[in-house]
């Protein structure tokens, strides 16, 4: 017997938890199905296109995290630079190119096998983790898009940390 064979009956739809979540913190969502939801989350440097989907084949919760920031031809192998510098420092999650739409997205999952149902405290940490992280990155990305910075200068621009106040 293969393992992926094994039958799980759940509960719950995953994404139900996700609405509940969603209804408890006021955030304007949309379900445009069963297995997906979509939210608009307000950032420091710009909104986020959140939506996390419902994988049933692999037990999964995937969560994507976009930004309005399209990509030119030009600038498209310093982003890959910089995507492969920015993913060896992220713990969870990783950054892509969706070159079908030339935007960045960050995607990560949260694996739910055997049964297992996610709790609103995975979901939040999942979600804010997320932001936290495109947060952390955006203006290096900006910094490689529209001010032609290379990969290593705009990573040590968004990594210095300042201590104390002017």
């Amino acid at each position: 017997m293969n393992l992926m064979e094994l039958e799980v009956e759940r509960q719950s739809n995953p994404v139900d938890m996700i609405e509940y979540v969603a209804s408890n913190n006021d955030w304007s969502f949309e379900r445009s199905g069963e297995d997906e939801i979509a939210m608009t989350v307000e950032g420091r440097w710009t909104d986020y296109h959140v939506s996390f989907s419902w994988m049933e084949e692999f037990e999964a919760l995937h969560l994507g995290c976009a930004f309005d920031i399209k990509v030119p031809d030009i600038r498209v192998n310093e982003v890959v630079k910089l995507l492969s510098g920015i993913n060896g420092q992220v713990l969870m999650g990783h950054f892509d190119l969706w070159r079908q739409e030339d935007v960045v997205i960050f995607r990560q999952s949260l694996l739910l096998a055997g049964g297992a149902e996610p709790t609103n405290r995975q979901v939040e940490v999942l979600l804010s983790s997320a932001l936290d992280t495109c947060e952390a990155y955006f203006q290096a990305f900006q910094f490689v898009v529209w001010s032609g910075m290379d990969a290593t200068k705009a990573m040590e621009a968004v990594l210095f940390e300042t201590v104390g106040e002017a």
